[in-house]
């Protein structure tokens, strides 16, 4: 039997984090302590100039050592219009978009309370769509996560922070 692998999670992560989640048995961390300004609430786009554009999901208030799993998402702000805005903007040109926008865009239309919420949803959404399976349009995901918590911190050891969302991959060559 293979090992399982731990993975934090991640706002439409990189390619090489799906790679990740898509070959391996595996189970989201929820019980680390929430680290700002990394990729747990925030990805990378590329416009149509091949111009990074980094988009955040504002969280609420974060407590010293407040674990990821506790997160809430903050809507003092109009962070999901901001964001489908700029991933149309920098996709709807792109062969796939018109096919796969309306599977990602209800996650921009509905208020979910958690970070881990959305994150798993987007993530499970994505899978099915590289995998070539319909998803339900907006479903929440009730993807695997573990309470197994040893103090780990992710920011050594995944390179992904830096690269670009799966929605250049998704949306240019899928």
């Amino acid at each position: 039997m293979e090992d399982l692998k731990i993975l934090p999670t991640a706002y439409l992560g990189p390619k090489s984090y799906f790679e990740a989640l898509m070959s391996e048995e595996y189970e989201i961390e929820q019980m680390e302590t929430f680290e700002k300004q990394t990729f747990r609430n925030r990805c990378l786009i590329r416009d149509p100039k091949g111009e990074t554009i980094r988009l955040t999901v504002p969280v609420g208030k974060v407590e010293h050592k407040q674990l990821t799993r506790d997160i809430q998402i903050s809507y003092q702000s109009r962070w999901q219009h901001q964001h489908w805005i700029a991933i149309e903007s920098a996709y709807r040109h792109k062969p796939y978009f018109i096919y796969f926008a309306d599977y990602l865009r209800s996650y921009y239309e509905k208020q979910i309370k958690w970070l881990l919420d959305l994150n798993d949803g987007l993530n499970e959404t994505i899978i099915a769509l590289l995998e070539k399976r319909a998803p339900r349009l907006g479903s929440v995901s009730k993807a695997s996560r573990t309470n197994d918590w040893s103090g780990q911190t992710w920011t050594d050891r995944h390179p992904w922070q830096t690269e670009i969302s799966i929605l250049d991959t998704l949306f240019d060559e899928y």
